[in-house]
């Protein structure tokens, strides 16, 4: 029975490694690029940046599944029961049959790139200017002083609060089976349904707690290399 509930969980476990991976992926990018909005001159762009990462952050991620997976799709039926022709109106009616894996997906890398920008956004903003300023100086333009002098610097800064961001990243793909994604948690919970077992389910810990323990050996490394860097 241990190896049956072993291999199903493992089972289970796979997608919460792809959901896992994908997010990082597609957020850790996305949330770079959404701090340098937020950190705009362009005003209009800056305030909309940054009230959407403040309702991002505002709001459960649970809800922000149900929304995704759900909202669209039924905005669709009800704009096509109103005799709306428009390609966009067909697409969103299709929505309701959309992957749940894939509105999970966009659910976490909405969620995590909003997360991930404010981390950014501190790291990039407690460079001082006078780095900037000598770079200038030396003829060096604000992106070759951003990539070249700046980054190392802020990667150096942003890693132990974006390692804890990871590392409850790992934790909160169990609520993707609010929308019956069949991740881990749902794995173990099924045991409960079919055989009246209740250990698979406290079994899925050791799985979280193998992944966060070789992510924080990793990032106590990427730490240590970067250690040659002034914080």
């Amino acid at each position: 029975m241990f190896l049956t509930v072993t291999q199903a969980l493992l089972e289970g476990f796979a997608t919460t490694l792809e959901l896992f991976i994908m997010t990082l992926i597609f957020a850790l990018p996305l949330g770079l690029i959404i701090s340098f909005g937020s950190m705009s001159k362009i005003k209009p762009i800056k305030w909309f940046v940054r009230t959407f990462v403040w309702i991002i952050r505002g709001t459960p991620l649970m809800l922000q599944l149900i929304i995704i997976f759900y909202v669209p799709g039924m905005v669709g039926m009800w704009a096509r029961d109103q005799e709306t022709t428009n390609v966009f109106i067909e697409w969103l009616a299709t929505w309701k049959v959309m992957e749940r894996f894939s509105a999970a997906l966009v659910s976490f890398v909405i969620n995590y790139a909003c997360y991930f920008s404010e981390i950014y956004r501190g790291g990039i903003e407690s460079i001082s200017k006078g780095q900037y300023e000598a770079c200038h100086v030396l003829g060096m333009s604000k992106p070759q002083a951003f990539f070249h002098v700046v980054l190392l610097q802020v990667i150096k800064r942003i890693i132990p609060p974006m390692s804890n961001e990871i590392i409850t990243l790992v934790k909160d793909t169990s609520l993707a089976r609010i929308i019956s994604v069949y991740e881990i948690i749902w794995s173990g919970e099924a045991f409960i349904k079919s055989d009246g077992l209740l250990w698979p389910l406290f079994y899925t810990g050791a799985f979280f707690l193998l992944a966060c323990g070789l992510l924080t050996i990793l990032f106590n490394k990427i730490e240590k290399k970067l250690s040659f860097f002034s914080v």
